[in-house]
């Protein structure tokens, strides 16, 4: 199985370079509703994902399907305009192939975004909210059996994380935290740290459901980003992860949240998301000058 996958990845990697010879510093996942920061790569070269060998096409509302490879704030990028879910009906091998891509294409740092649903009292509607630490419902031995059922038999899901990765204290670096609220203050923009919670979807909670959440210490919660941010943990690879309240939920009212919902939030937020990931990019590449100076 670890064959066939390195050489699916080898495959999709001289592909994509076939199409482009960036060689991207930092990847970016853009999430539900985000899709149109694609639009201010420069020099980009957009790639559909049904035509890189081993991608998957997304049927999700809001999610493109693109990859784009070209320049951000004068930085290399590899950016994925669109993700596909494990709702969907795919493993987490299939979820976190492009990562895989991602490193083999040489990035050294990973920006994920999510549109998410806020449970803490303070996160209103628009908010930005950074990963400083997850719960993952997501888990291997919980979902098995589905991924198994939705993918044929020569392709395997990927093996559960070591759970040594998934206790370390310092999984989101603090110093890239402490960036982005930088450039959030700077701003005017309103960001808070909090735990997300990664379930796995496609139904929204019910508001006893909530309740739980709540009280196990989530903030937000979602359906994507965590298998993604651990894969890029296990390869060496630093995540930082914004989740875009797109809705609310209140236990106490009754208020049903819709896909459209979340979609037309995720573009109001848009440009608040566009200025954190400019500046996380432009820090991240003079921090890569500095370094190689």
């Amino acid at each position: 199985m670890c064959e066939r996958i390195e050489n699916a990845t080898h495959n999709a990697v001289q592909f994509i370079r076939n199409q482009s010879v960036a060689k991207p510093l930092v990847g970016v996942i853009l999430g539900s509703g985000l899709g149109g920061l694609a639009q201010c790569v420069e020099s980009a070269v957009k790639i559909p994902y049904d035509s890189i060998p081993g991608f998957q096409c997304t049927h999700a509302r809001g999610h493109r399907g693109l990859l784009v490879i070209g320049s951000l704030e004068k930085t290399p990028i590899v950016m994925m305009a669109g993700r596909y879910h494990r709702y969907e009906g795919f493993s987490n091998q299939q979820v976190t192939y492009p990562i895989s891509v991602m490193h083999q294409l040489g990035i050294q740092q990973l920006i994920i975004t999510n549109a998410a649903g806020g449970l803490h009292p303070k996160l209103r509607v628009g908010d930005v909210m950074i990963l400083q630490d997850h719960i993952n419902w997501l888990s291997q031995s919980t979902y098995q059996h589905k991924a198994r059922q939705a993918i044929s038999s020569s392709q395997e899901p990927l093996d559960s994380i070591p759970a040594n990765l998934m206790r370390t204290s310092d999984f989101y670096p603090k110093h890239l935290i402490h960036c982005v609220h930088s450039i959030a203050r700077s701003h005017q923009i309103t960001l808070h740290s909090g735990t997300y919670l990664a379930t796995l979807g496609p139904s929204y909670e019910t508001r006893s459901e909530y309740r739980m959440m709540r009280r196990i210490g989530a903030d937000a919660v979602g359906m994507s980003s965590i298998p993604e941010a651990l894969l890029a943990k296990k390869l060496g690879i630093d995540p930082v992860t914004l989740s875009i309240i797109t809705n609310v939920a209140n236990p106490d009212q009754r208020h049903r949240a819709d896909h459209q919902e979340v979609l037309e939030q995720g573009k109001k937020t848009e440009s608040n998301v566009e200025i954190l990931i400019r500046g996380l990019i432009r820090y991240l590449g003079k921090l890569k000058s500095t370094v190689n100076a």
